[in-house]
C-alpha cells in the first residue's frame, strides 16, 4: 500500500480508514494514554532506539490510534499505540537537530481493535533475545562487516567498551556458548572462561572443570599460565615496554574491580581508566 500524507488526509471528508498506511510528521505523534507500559523507557533504551533509527531508520512502522476531539471528530494528530519507544526516539533526534520537528513518520492506523489490549498485547507476547545471541551477531558484524566496537556502539547506543566485553564472549568456543544457552552455564562463568580469547584453553578448562564450578575458579585455571601485574619481573621489565615490545597483556575488569578495592563496577572502570588499565569510551 502506498502511504499517504497527512496533508493529503487532511482535505478528505472521512478519516484515515484502518490499515491505512500514513507519513505523519513526528510533532503529530502523541503519546497515547491507552498504553499498558506505564513505567516509562529507560534513558539508555530511548538511546538505544536513537541510535539504531539513525543508522538504519524506522524499521517496524509505529501503529497509531486517530485522535478526536469532545465532539468525536479528528484533530490531525495520531496517538501511538504500538512504538512508542521510537517516537521518543525520534523526539530525541530531533532535540539534538538530527532531524526535524517535522520529520516524516510511516505509521499504520489502527482503528479497530482496542488500543490498550493491542498495547498490552505487543508488550507481553515479545520475548527477548537471549544473551548469547547479541554477543554472537556483534561478532558478526565485527568480522563480516569490519565494524570496530565504536561503530557497532554508535549504531546501537551502547558504549564502545559494552560492545568490547560483548565481542569478548561472543568469541567464545561453541561448547560454551550451547552451555550458556542451556543454562548450565552462568554468565559470570561464561565471562570468567574468556578470560583469555585461546580457545584451546577454554576447551581444555571446559573439560577439567565441572557445572558447579564458581566463576573466580575458571578464571584462575585461564590464567595460571599467566604472570601477574605484582610479579617483580613485570616490575623490572615495565607492562608498558612489555607490550610496546608485542607482548600480549591480560586485562581482566573483574580482578582490576577487587585488587582496587572499589565499591562498584562504575568506580572501579573510573579508577581503571584513571590507572591506565583500560581506554576510556
Amino acid at each position: 500500500m502506498t502511504a499517504q500524507s497527512i496533508e493529503t488526509i487532511a482535505t478528505e471528508a472521512t478519516a484515515p480508514q484502518h490499515g491505512a498506511e500514513l507519513i505523519v510528521p513526528l510533532n503529530r505523534l502523541k503519546a497515547s494514554p491507552k498504553n499498558a507500559r506505564k513505567t516509562p523507557h529507560s534513558p539508555a533504551t530511548i538511546e538505544a532506539f536513537a541510535a539504531s533509527i539513525k543508522a538504519k531508520g524506522v524499521l517496524q512502522p509505529p501503529v497509531v490510534e486517530i485522535e478526536r476531539n469532545d465532539e468525536g471528530a479528528p484533530t490531525g494528530n495520531y496517538l501511538v499505540t504500538i512504538g512508542e519507544g521510537r517516537r521518543q526516539g525520534l523526539r530525541l533526534l530531533a532535540k539534538r537537530k538530527t532531524i526535524k520537528r517535522t520529520h516524516p513518520v510511516r505509521v499504520i492506523v489502527d482503528a479497530e481493535n482496542d488500543a490498550h489490549e493491542i498495547s498490552l498485547d505487543e508488550n507481553m507476547t515479545r520475548e527477548a533475545m537471549h544473551p548469547a545471541d547479541q554477543f554472537e551477531a556483534f561478532q558478526r558484524l565485527a568480522v563480516e562487516k569490519g565494524y570496530g566496537p565504536e561503530e557497532i556502539g554508535a549504531r546501537f547506543g551502547v558504549s564502545a567498551h559494552v560492545v568490547r566485553q560483548r565481542l569478548r564472549l561472543g568469541s567464545a568456543v561453541p561448547e560454551l556458548m550451547a552451555a550458556y544457552r542451556a543454562g548450565t552455564l552462568a554468565l559470570d562463568q561464561l565471562t570468567a572462561f574468556c578470560v583469555s580469547e585461546d580457545q584451546d584453553r577454554q576447551r581444555q578448562v571446559l573439560e577439567q572443570v565441572g557445572p558447579h564450578t564458581p566463576a573466580y575458579a575458571i578464571r584462575r585455571a585461564m590464567t595460571e599460565a599467566k604472570v601477574s601485574v605484582g610479579d617483580r619481573r613485570v616490575r623490572f621489565v615495565g607492562v608498558e615496554n612489555y607490550e610496546a615490545a608485542g607482548g600480549p597483556v591480560l586485562r581482566d575488569l573483574e580482578k582490576v574491580c577487587s585488587k582496587l578495592r572499589v565499591r562498584t563496577r562504575i568506580e572501579a572502570v573510573a579508577v581503571a581508566v584513571r590507572a591506565g588499565v583500560i581506554e576510556p569510551d
